[in-house]
C-alpha cells in the first residue's frame, strides 16, 4: 500500500541520520500529506494546538494533515475503553494514520503512574499494529508548582524509552520559557496554556517533527474555515515571537532521546 511504503521510507530516511532531536519526518515526497492523530485533553486542544502545528508545517514546506481526539480532563484510560465520549478507538480503527501523539492527564505521571504506563503501552501496541506510529507528549508543570516538571519528565521520558518510542519534550522548554521570560504569562489559569503558551507548544512540537528551522515561522498564523474565509489561529507579539523561535531553535533536545 502506498501508505504503508511512506512509513517505510520515513523509517529508512530517519534511520540513515544521526538526530539531535527526539522525533524528525522526512520532506515531502509525495503529494499525500503525513496524517497525525492527536490524543488527549485540554492540553492539547487549548487554542487550537494541532491545527496552529499544521499551520506552522504549511510554512516550512512540510504538509502535514492534523486531527484531533479530545476530550476535556481525559485520560488515556478513558481514551482506550471510549469513557466520557472519547472516540479514539473508533477513529483508530476506521482511520488510516502516519502517526498519533499521545498526551495523558496532566496529573497521570503524578498520582497515577501505573495507570499512565499501562494505558500509554496499550496504545503503543495497538497504534503500531495499524502500521502507524506513537509519539508520546510531555506536558508541563502547574504555575502554581513547577516542582511538578521532574516527575512529568521521568514518566514520559521512562514509558517512551520501554517502548522505544518517540517523545516530544514540551514540558522542559515551556519551564525553560518561564524561567528565561517571567514578564511574559505563559498560562490561562494555573495549568493551562495563553496563546502565546501554545504557540511556544506548536513551536516545538513543529520543529520536532518536521526537523526545519521555526525562525522564519510567522508570528499571525492562519488557516480557512468551511466557507474558505481566512481564519486567524495565533497571534503573538513580534518581540514575543523572537524569543520564542529562538529559544526553541536553541533547544539541546538531545537529553530527550528515546530510540535505539
Amino acid at each position: 500500500m502506498m501508505r504503508n511504503k511512506h512509513i517505510k521510507n520515513l523509517s529508512i530516511w530517519i534511520a540513515a541520520l544521526v538526530l539531535t532531536i527526539p522525533v524528525q519526518l522526512s520532506a515531502q515526497q509525495k503529494e499525500d500529506p503525513i496524517k497525525i492523530l492527536f490524543v488527549g485533553n485540554s492540553f492539547t486542544y487549548f487554542w487550537n494546538m494541532p491545527q496552529l502545528v499544521d499551520a506552522m508545517a504549511e510554512t516550512q514546506g512540510v504538509d502535514i494533515s492534523a486531527h484531533q481526539s479530545t476530550v476535556g480532563g481525559s485520560n488515556l484510560e478513558q481514551h482506550w475503553k471510549s469513557e466520557k465520549g472519547t472516540v479514539t478507538r473508533q477513529l483508530l480503527e476506521e482511520k488510516e494514520w502516519d502517526y498519533v501523539v499521545f498526551g495523558d492527564h496532566s496529573l497521570s505521571t503524578i498520582d497515577t503512574p501505573e495507570r499512565f504506563k499501562e494505558y500509554g503501552s496499550k496504545f503503543a501496541e495497538l497504534v503500531r499494529s495499524k502500521g502507524a506510529e506513537p509519539i508520546f507528549y510531555m506536558t508541563w508543570a502547574y504555575k502554581s508548582n513547577p516542582l511538578m516538571q521532574g516527575t512529568i519528565t521521568k514518566g514520559y521520558m521512562d514509558l517512551a524509552t520501554s517502548l522505544n518510542a518517540k517523545v516530544l519534550p514540551v514540558g522542559p522548554v515551556y519551564m525553560k520559557a518561564r524561567t528565561a521570560r517571567p514578564d511574559l504569562e505563559f498560562y490561562f489559569d494555573d495549568k493551562h496554556p495563553s496563546s502565546d503558551g501554545t504557540y511556544l507548544i506548536a513551536l516545538t512540537i513543529t520543529k520536532l517533527l518536521t526537523g526545519k528551522s521555526i525562525l522564519e515561522v510567522p508570528d499571525r498564523l492562519i488557516t480557512t474555515d468551511a466557507n474558505g474565509e481566512k481564519l486567524y489561529l495565533s497571534f503573538v507579539l513580534p518581540t514575543t515571537g523572537d524569543f520564542l523561535r529562538q529559544l526553541v531553535d536553541e533547544m539541546n533536545f538531545e537529553p530527550y532521546k528515546t530510540q535505539k
